[in-house]
């Protein structure tokens, strides 16, 4: 395989996986020995196992950090700061694209950035969407409401209104109710029951105090 046929099945792809190259009557073993090689010469970059962009200046489409943490380890969705700060619950920008995952807990360091994902038990992997990113990317990202209670079970005293209130939360209006009673419900645990009336409360002070 040259590289040439590879911009070909590629170039207007954000990320690409090895078992992409692998159609036809393509020798796996040619593969892997190009991928490798063009790995070496820079011409492409792993970001783990098997997962693949093209470097630049060969790179059409710049992937979306949130794609990239999906792509990274699934089963997993952006949340947690990631996702409030993508909703414009807190207002500082995170430098590091963090995930929710039902699977083990883990780190990368890649070459486009730093990706943590925690793990919480299968039976509470709920409440997030696929989400339009970036141009035609879409991403799995938690709810607003999903993305707090996540912060508050995996955040030692997370459920109190002094950690609440650290976050320095905004927006608290773009909070769906519907959703925060239905993710607390389902998850029917007491620290996320603390949680949830807590973050109600501090939505209706919001509302209340932006009233005229």
């Amino acid at each position: 395989m040259q590289f040439g046929e590879l911009l070909e099945t590629v170039g207007d792809l954000p990320l690409f996986r090895s078992s992409l190259l692998l159609a036809g009557d393509r020798d796996p073993s040619d593969v892997r020995r190009q991928l490798s090689r063009w790995t070496a010469s820079g011409k492409i970059l792993q970001l783990r196992r098997n997962l693949y962009l093209l470097a630049r200046p060969w790179r059409r489409v710049d992937p979306h950090p949130f794609l990239v943490a999906n792509e990274l380890h699934t089963p997993s969705y952006v949340g947690l700061q990631s996702a409030l700060a993508y909703h414009g619950l807190i207002p500082e920008a995170v430098p590091v694209t963090t995930s929710i995952t039902s699977g083990r807990p883990m780190q990368f360091d890649t070459p486009v950035g730093r990706f943590v994902h925690r793990h919480i038990h299968p039976t509470v992997f709920f409440g997030y969407r696929r989400t339009p990113v970036f141009r035609d990317q879409n991403a799995l990202v938690a709810d607003p409401a999903k993305s707090l209670l996540d912060l508050a079970y995996l955040t030692p005293q997370g459920d109190t209104i002094e950690h609440l209130e650290s976050l320095r939360l905004e927006a608290l209006e773009s909070i769906s109710e519907h959703d925060l009673s239905s993710h607390v419900h389902r998850w029917d645990k007491p620290k996320i029951y603390r949680a949830g009336k807590n973050i109600l409360g501090m939505k209706a002070a919001s509302v209340a105090g932006a009233t005229p």
